[in-house]
């Protein structure tokens, strides 16, 4: 489907959604609703859909696997340790 054949579908569902809504059908408007959502992707995946597959955006500030891992903690009154100086590296008694 074109873009825009896509854009005339959702314009239409939205316009039945709001007369079932208006007809106090709620159940129509929530399928309207459903149905707009999976058009644009923002559906949840639904067992025997055959377009199972979505991709959306992360959240803001996930950047890619792992990122739903916290982030660990130091112990409390732990100091990070100083880096080594890498020029001293051939200074008498170093090796």
């Amino acid at each position: 489907m074109s873009s825009r054949s896509i854009h005339e579908r959702l314009v239409l569902l939205e316009k039945q959604m709001q007369a079932a809504a208006e007809a106090m059908d709620f159940e129509a408007a929530t399928a309207l609703r459903n149905e707009m959502a999976r058009i644009k992707g923002e559906a949840p995946i639904q067992e025997g859909d055959p377009d199972t597959v979505t991709v959306s955006q992360p959240p803001p500030g996930a950047m890619g696997l792992g990122t739903q891992v916290p982030v660990r903690q130091p112990p409390k009154g732990w100091v990070k340790p100083k880096k080594p100086d890498l020029m001293t590296k051939n200074v008498k008694g170093r090796k």
